[in-house]
């Protein structure tokens, strides 16, 4: 998670969330971070740079051996990622009550009806995950 941390940070003018997807041995596969503004694409959750960067290095959609680790809980966009991806665990820091998607607002991960279950594991380095973005919305509220 402190992986994921170091990678939102370097989400610049954008939401500060940081994507890790990691193999059994606990090597980072593919990265992301949120590129919403400097892309002007509403698909550029760190979730879903992630995992496009997972897909292309591997020539494969399937990413069933990997684990996602990301500060903030998905939403319902990247929860469907999540799934179709087939990934199996999703980590988290950050629950996110107005919008998430694995287990707060909504809980899809967990929903089989999706066809199949994803093990959550939320609230890992939570206090650390939630300070990064608090600090964010405060420093765009003064207008830094």
């Amino acid at each position: 998670m402190r992986a994921a941390l170091a990678e939102a940070a370097a989400s610049g003018e954008d939401v500060p969330v940081g994507a890790l997807l990691v193999n059994s041995d606990g090597d980072i596969v593919a990265r992301g971070h949120n590129t919403r503004e400097v892309d002007h694409d509403p698909t550029g959750h760190a979730e879903i740079v992630a995992i496009r960067e997972a897909a292309r290095a591997r020539g494969d959609w399937r990413l069933e051996d990997l684990t996602l680790v990301v500060t903030l809980e998905p939403c319902v966009m990247c929860a469907g990622a999540i799934v179709a991806a087939r990934i199996p665990r999703v980590v988290f820091g950050a629950w996110d009550e107005r919008v998430g998607a694995s287990g707060s607002l909504y809980d899809l991960l967990r929903d089989s009806r999706l066809g199949g279950s994803v093990e959550v594991i939320a609230g890992v380095l939570e206090a650390e995950c939630s300070a990064q973005l608090k600090e964010f919305f405060a420093k765009r509220r003064q207008g830094e």
